[in-house]
């Protein structure tokens, strides 16, 4: 078809997102044909159907009567040729190559010739299951995010071969089915999934490499980042095998090394230990879930040298818990934790100096560098085993990430985590590593945004609303970017490209461009 509205769509596999999707339509006013490869498969699909509407006519969201309407305009079948007369079908089976293209040679015998064919494919190339049909022209991606019902994003993907009319027609169905379309080109996991899916994979390796815990990068990320869930909660949720199936799509395409399924990863594949599904994936779902020590003892006695937001931010929060603060180098000798919090590196290093000669032996001293520098400043001071990175990826927020260096001594690292929750924060620990744990993790996938913004792949608002409406982030990427700033970014991002020479982490030139020109991005 070329013009006109959707009137009958056929959905061709009636799993949890099959099953979403066709109850999605059938709300939408839509007559839906529903096919499974067998009575048994069907009748799971039914059940899923009944099961979600039934759910959400318990909790007032739908009416009886609205449900059996929604019911009724469902047919459900096992022989495809009841796609007959359907003017748009969606292809929503297992993320397999091979089974995607069985089926659309089949959709492509059966359907009108003037009919659209829409897969829902998560990652895979549309423009390699088109080409084996003889209608390449009709052929578009359809993106619903789990649960079809509730996810309001719908990404809507034209190949080079797509008519751009086929694209637009899908896109204002969508929007009349009250979900908001992210209109795009063919690249192997889209927007949403080609950001999610690196940052995923990068906490896999920052995990499976030692540089912190998995609860600690949990904790990060969600005390530190805002995110709803942490990335070994969400992977769990989403399931080990999916993950390693996306990744797979995605580094077949990018050959980004950071793409390419941690071995980690991989081996909790290989054993079934596959996430919430098999009960044990990155967590254990069976057991329960160990909570952070309380904070023993009255708030520590604290330094803080250099001046400065970052000084101004640490001063305001010591004051909130009760703390004592000194500022000068003469009044340091009863502190517990002395923070060099100097804006410029050069000028931390020598009060850092300073304050190792005055503070007592007992004395925690950290630095609140973030570009690599902990150990070199640590060294400096003839206390190294003294000295811990501390970094505060939100200074007016509740998380303080304590970094060891190779020299720091053993119970040190022990004693600044508890002095800083002793002020109310968050602690969680890492290696003295670039950008600790939040900022190593989320100015990554920041970049990744960028890029695609760059390469004109999607626009700003696209982009946002993918992540913000598809993954359920408080805000989207170029936003964030915006809000964090880009001085911030390429610093960060320079820090990591300069110790990983990973070349994905150099920042892109819209990054260094847009910091030149002194212009946010939006």
């Amino acid at each position: 078809m070329t013009g006109g509205s959707f009137s009958r769509v056929g959905v061709v596999g009636l799993g949890t997102m099959g099953a979403g999707i066709a109850e999605v339509l059938a709300r939408g006013g839509l007559a839906v044909v529903g096919i499974e490869v067998g009575t048994e498969a069907l009748e799971r699909g039914r059940g899923h159907l009944e099961g979600s509407t039934g759910r959400a006519a318990k909790r007032g969201r739908l009416t009886e009567d609205a449900r059996r309407e929604i019911l009724g305009r469902v047919t459900l079948s096992t022989d495809f040729a009841d796609l007959g007369g359907c003017d748009l079908v969606i292809e929503a089976v297992p993320e397999r190559l091979d089974l995607k293209r069985t089926v659309f040679a089949e959709l492509d015998r059966v359907c009108r010739d003037d009919a659209v064919l829409a897969t829902n494919t998560s990652s895979l190339s549309v423009t390699d299951i088109a080409v084996t049909t003889g209608r390449p022209a009709e052929i578009v991606g359809v993106h619903f995010f789990n649960p079809a019902p509730v996810m309001k994003l719908v990404e809507v993907i034209g190949t080079v071969l797509t008519e751009p009319a086929a694209v637009a027609r899908v896109a204002d169905l969508v929007k009349g089915l009250g979900k908001t379309p992210v209109t795009i080109g063919d690249r192997a996991g889209f927007v949403a999934n080609r950001l999610l899916f690196g940052y995923l994979n990068q906490a896999a390796s920052m995990l499976e490499s030692g540089h912190a815990t998995r609860d600690d990068i949990d904790t990060a990320i969600t005390a530190g980042a805002g995110l709803p869930m942490g990335p070994f909660t969400l992977m769990d949720l989403i399931g080990l095998d999916t993950c390693v199936e996306v990744l797979d799509a995605i580094y077949a395409e990018s050959r980004d090394r950071r793409h390419a399924a941690s071995p980690l990863l991989r081996e909790l594949v290989t054993a079934g230990l596959l996430g919430r599904k098999t009960g044990r994936g990155f967590h254990d779902h069976g057991g329960s879930a160990a909570g952070e020590e309380a904070p023993a003892g009255a708030p520590p006695v604290v330094g803080i040298i250099g001046v400065g937001p970052l000084a101004d931010a640490i001063a305001a929060r010591c004051e909130r818990a009760g703390a004592q603060v000194r500022d000068s180098a003469a009044t340091l000798g009863d502190c517990d934790l002395i923070i060099e919090a100097a804006e410029d590196a050069e000028a931390g290093r020598a009060l850092l100096s300073t304050a190792a000669q005055a503070a007592g032996s007992g004395a925690v001293l950290a630095v609140t560098s973030v570009d690599g520098s902990v150990i070199a400043q640590a060294m400096a001071t003839g206390r190294a085993a003294d000295v811990v990175g501390l970094h505060l990826p939100d200074p007016a927020g509740d998380l303080a990430e304590v970094a060891s260096t190779v020299a720091t001594g053993p119970e040190v690292a022990d004693r600044a985590a508890g002095l800083v929750r002793r002020l109310g924060l968050t602690a969680v620990r890492c290696r003295d590593r670039a950008g600790f744990i939040v900022d190593a993790l989320r100015f990554p996938y920041l970049n990744d945004a960028a890029a695609m913004l760059g390469a004109g792949y999607a626009d700003a608002d696209s982009i946002d609303a993918a992540m913000t409406l598809g993954c359920g982030y408080p805000t989207g990427p170029i936003a964030d970017l915006d809000r964090l700033g880009l001085d911030r970014a390429v610093t960060v991002l320079n820090a990591l490209h300069a110790e990983t020479r990973e070349p994905a982490l150099a920042p892109v030139p819209l990054l260094t461009e847009h910091l030149t020109a002194g212009a946010p991005l939006r």
